[in-house]
């Protein structure tokens, strides 16, 4: 029990360049989709398909798509941020603003934020491979209207493949832009998804250079968020 919980407590974004030349062998890769055939869905509706991406030609084609930040990111991300390590740890959630360009943590520059345009090459990172996860709306559970249960089964996909990843040593970041439109659009198109289908995230992994930089992670106390019997009594006894 204590090797899960040590795992679960290891895992973290991979936000650094990835190695190109350093593929992820087949038989890991094989592990990592097994792991996610084995993930809970809501009625075993198995609402998932993953597009292994690891052909280089295939991934430039990929990286050269366009996207932009939207303005409504930019606002609500910064209102989530803290500007200092000891501001984090008060807090206690969200992340470093350090780790966004100057152009995403400041008000004032939002105009600018919102007209700066990127390419998915730059946060795919050199990765040798990339998952796209995609669903099927129509495999929803029983009395879901709005498919939150199936949102909550790709989230189970997801953390099954990156524990799995975490165990093999290997890197590991979701890229929720790949769901965004028009970049949803493009990658439809170029990967030949069927129209009825939704891109939910992707995934880069790889082997980060240099080694992947720590940076500080933060969790509420479990006092904080746990109640007995009823919301908002914090005795045990």
């Amino acid at each position: 029990m204590g090797e899960v919980l040590t795992l679960i407590k290891e895992r973290h974004s991979a936000r650094t360049p990835f190695d190109p030349k350093r593929p992820v062998a087949r038989q890991d890769l094989r592990q990592i989709v097994e792991a996610a055939r084995w993930s809970p869905t809501a009625h075993n509706m198995q609402n998932f398909e993953i597009l292994i991406i690891d052909d280089k030609a295939l991934l430039d084609r990929v990286g050269a798509i366009e996207s932009h930040i939207s303005e409504a990111f930019i606002r609500e991300n910064y209102r989530q941020l803290s500007f200092s390590e000891n501001e984090l740890r008060q807090k206690k959630v969200g992340i470093l603003g350090t780790m966004f360009p100057p152009t995403w943590t400041d008000p004032a520059k939002v105009d600018e934020a919102v007209r700066e345009t990127s390419t998915l090459s730059q946060i795919i990172k050199g990765s040798p491979t990339v998952l796209i996860v995609v669903y099927d709306s129509r495999k929803r559970a029983p009395a879901s209207e709005g498919d939150v249960l199936g949102m909550l089964s790709l989230g189970c996909v997801m953390e099954n493949m990156w524990f799995m990843a975490q165990s093999l040593g290997i890197s590991f970041q979701v890229m929720s832009v790949f769901g965004a439109e028009p970049v949803e659009e493009e990658l439809k198109s170029l990967l030949d998804v069927p129209p009825y289908m939704k891109i939910g995230y992707a995934c880069r992994l790889g082997y980060p250079i240099p080694p992947s930089a720590r940076y500080l992670r933060v969790r509420r106390d479990v006092e904080d968020f746990t109640h007995y019997n009823r919301f908002g009594n914090k005795d045990a006894d």
